[in-house]
């Protein structure tokens, strides 16, 4: 069903369908691609495929007070079936999910693609979707269009899926990886610092025979097939993993970080006015402030909340938190209000997480070492210490940790009261703190001339353009 934007753009001779795989962050980013080939060509129509729910999130979001199918008036949103049983009552594993929804995605996007063309009077010329939705390459070999995924993460763990039968072949699997687990990766170019055990699960180690393990497998192995691979990186911080993939794929373009490459929102919220008038009065108090924050999908356990808490309190140190309402129950009794009182700590359920950390009062950014929260750090020049839960963000912490050296990966890899004050003090006081931040500043300005108008990214969007007008 379509469920956006009655003014259909007449002049367009082009029908370019994007697919969202509409679990976890992913779909947004896909949308700000979506927004930046919209913006550099307004002619185009723009026919984006996700589920309701993930349509209902993404489209939802406004700015300057107008819905984004005004702004962007030649997107259209289309909804198709998540692939849930009628009856269906959710069991507490996401991944049940996803496997419903890729069992039933191929013919559910078919015909949704056919209800669009049909509606808009327009074949697709063009199909742009998520990397893990691997099967869409068959599409659009049906179709005779080009395929361009999009891999909303950075090149090293990209590298991982590309390499993950000779990681196999070389490391061996489950035991035999474990046992192996501080080796690196020196037969791949560019992770000789990286270590088997960083690889993200599902590569050697866990359930390999899971949904999510098959879907990164077997995307590693069609991508080679794609007319072009996007990848949330920039050229112009000269990766040698990025190097190789690009002798491997083809027309592998870094397009930047997602959340980085549209403008930002000017709405202002009461959410917002109150986290930077926070901050503002803590650099007026000269504080260092750790802001915390893990994302809208990972969360600490009630354990790891509580150390946190008493790591946080125990150093000195002011802080601002991003965490869910029903998630403070979790924290130590009066930790809210003894700090709220003395102006050291103030916890919100969501916090404008990329003007907080261009803000100059933070020092330190605690985070899950996710790719975009790593990107928006660069960005405003803040060390991290991370806890790395999912997917590739243990991989994402080592990059950080040994790699970049911009952070470090909080000691044991889980939070104690003892591991965050340790933390702390290493960034914020120490020689290694220091050096962390002239690293991170140097990367800051890599990202800033790769995101500007004379730089890669927008080179990159440029290429993408033309193989989408092909």
């Amino acid at each position: 069903m379509s469920v956006l934007n009655p003014q259909n753009p007449t002049s367009s001779d082009l029908h370019v369908a994007v697919f969202g795989f509409p679990f976890g962050t992913h779909a947004t980013p896909l949308f700000n691609i979506t927004k930046k080939l919209s913006s550099l060509a307004p002619n185009i129509i723009f026919s984006f495929f996700s589920t309701n729910q993930s349509n209902n999130k993404t489209f939802s979001r406004s700015k300057n007070g107008e819905h984004h199918q005004n702004l962007f008036p030649n997107i259209k949103a289309y909804d198709i079936w998540d692939g849930l049983p009628q009856g269906y009552v959710f069991k507490g594993n996401p991944l049940e999910m996803i496997e419903y929804f890729m069992v039933s995605a191929p013919d559910s996007l078919r015909k949704a693609v056919a209800v669009a063309e049909d509606e808009i009077g327009m074949k697709v010329n063009c199909m742009i979707g998520d990397a893990f939705l691997w099967f869409v390459v068959e599409m659009a070999q049906e179709k005779g269009v080009n395929w361009v995924p999009v891999f909303m993460s950075e090149e090293h763990s990209l590298s991982c899926h590309v390499y993950t039968d000779l990681i196999r072949e070389k490391v061996g699997i489950q035991d035999i990886a474990e046992r192996k687990k501080d080796e690196v990766l020196d037969f791949i170019p560019g992770m000789s610092k990286i270590r088997v055990g960083d690889l993200p699960q599902g590569v050697v180690v866990g359930d390999l025979e899971s949904i999510f393990s098959k879907i990164v497998h077997q995307m590693g192995r069609v991508l080679p097939r794609a007319t072009a691979v996007c990848v949330s990186s920039c050229d112009e911080f000269k990766s040698e993993t990025l190097k190789d993939l690009k002798s491997k794929l083809p027309n592998l373009l870094s397009v930047g970080p997602p959340s980085l490459i549209m403008p930002p929102s000017n709405t202002t919220t009461s959410d917002q006015n109150i986290c930077l008038a926070w901050l503002d009065k803590q650099l007026h108090t000269d504080s260092v402030v750790a802001y915390v924050s893990f994302g809208s999908v990972v969360t600490p356990n009630p354990s790891e909340i509580t150390a946190l808490a008493h790591g946080l309190e125990a150093s000195g140190v002011s802080f601002l938190w991003s965490l869910k309402d029903n998630l403070k129950d979790h924290l130590p009794q009066g930790f809210i209000e003894n700090n709220k009182q003395k102006g050291k700590g103030m916890i919100v359920a969501w916090a404008p997480q990329t003007q907080v950390l261009a803000h100059n009062a933070v020092g330190v950014f605690i985070t899950h070492f996710g790719c975009n929260s790593i990107m928006e750090s660069i960005a405003a020049g803040v060390p991290m210490i991370g806890r790395p839960f999912i997917g590739e963000q243990k991989l994402n912490g080592r990059l950080v940790e040994a790699m970049w050296e911009i952070g470090l990966e909080v000691e044991g890899g889980v939070f104690t009261k003892d591991g965050i004050i340790k933390g702390l003090d290493q960034i914020l006081k120490g020689h290694q703190g220091l050096k962390m931040k002239q690293n991170i500043a140097g990367f800051k300005t890599l990202l800033e001339k790769a995101i500007s108008p004379q730089g890669s990214c927008n080179d990159n969007f440029n290429k993408l353009l033309n193989i989408v007008t092909k």
